[in-house]
């Protein structure tokens, strides 16, 4: 395997960079650009897809230069699902369509976590913004109000209809915490909601938003190595790269046998 540093058995396969499942989705909420540059000379091999979070790319500084620096290792960058709702309700759609031309971005998510899009007009967005990159589009924001939990036959039907809409991955929702959408307030993962997701929606195609490590290591248990797997803190890629392939105490008897 690439990127080992030992003759180790029973290892594993990982897909390969440029990967198309396997993922591991970096959630960046302000590394400094000296930081981004010693991070990736680390864990670049380990990242597939960088995400500024939240509104963050509205306030950092050397932007432009910060996201060159991951695309220098051809890891895509895109902006928080917040940002596209802040350009959003503000009437300044083109705006942010120009902002993605601007810096060269082009991965795109298209959420409705803090502002209530109509879903036809969310499909809309998602199918004009795909002509313009790859869009993730995000699922299960709604549930941060327990009076309102999105039941899994409604979950499955909203994915559906954004993939057919032009949507390449569609992002189970977690939040930066792990505590809405996919999760109990705990952080217990809603078991019976991510096995019914399974049987209709292929899981090549879910980013799983799995910020805490026992929600990492649900879903490698569940789907194996390759699980697609968003909202890493950048100082747990390597950690979590391990756990993948069987190297870290809770997932140390996954590949071994009998």
């Amino acid at each position: 395997m690439e990127n080992m540093n030992f003759n180790l058995d029973k290892i594993p396969g990982r897909t390969a960079q440029p990967r198309t499942y396997g993922l591991t989705m970096v959630t960046d909420k302000g590394l400094s650009l000296q930081d981004t540059k010693d991070f990736l000379s680390v864990a670049a091999p380990h990242v597939d897809i960088a995400k500024l979070a939240f509104g963050t790319a509205h306030v950092t500084p050397n932007l432009a230069e910060k996201i060159k620096t991951y695309q220098s290792y051809n890891i895509p960058v895109y902006f928080g699902g917040l940002l596209f709702e802040a350009f959003l309700v503000r009437n300044q759609y083109n705006d942010y369509v120009n902002a993605i031309k601007e810096y060269g971005i082009s991965y795109i998510e298209v959420s409705d976590g803090s502002i209530n899009i109509p879903h036809a007009e969310k499909c809309g967005y998602i199918e004009k913004l795909a002509k313009l990159g790859t869009v993730l589009s995000e699922v299960g924001s709604k549930d941060k109000d327990r009076q309102h939990i999105t039941p899994p036959y409604k979950w499955i039907e909203l994915m559906k209809a954004e993939m057919e809409a032009g949507a390449q991955y569609v992002i189970a929702e977690a939040r930066e915490m792990g505590t809405v959408g996919l999760y109990r307030d705990s952080g217990e993962v809603r078991e019976g909601l991510v096995q019914e997701i399974l049987t209709k929606i292929p899981h090549e195609k879910i980013i799983w938003e799995a910020p805490q490590k026992n929600q990492q290591l649900y879903f490698l248990e569940l789907i194996g190595c390759n699980a697609n797997l968003g909202n890493i803190d950048p100082h747990e890629v390597i950690p979590l790269e391990a756990m993948r392939i069987g190297l870290r105490g809770d997932s140390f008897h996954f590949y071994l046998g009998e």
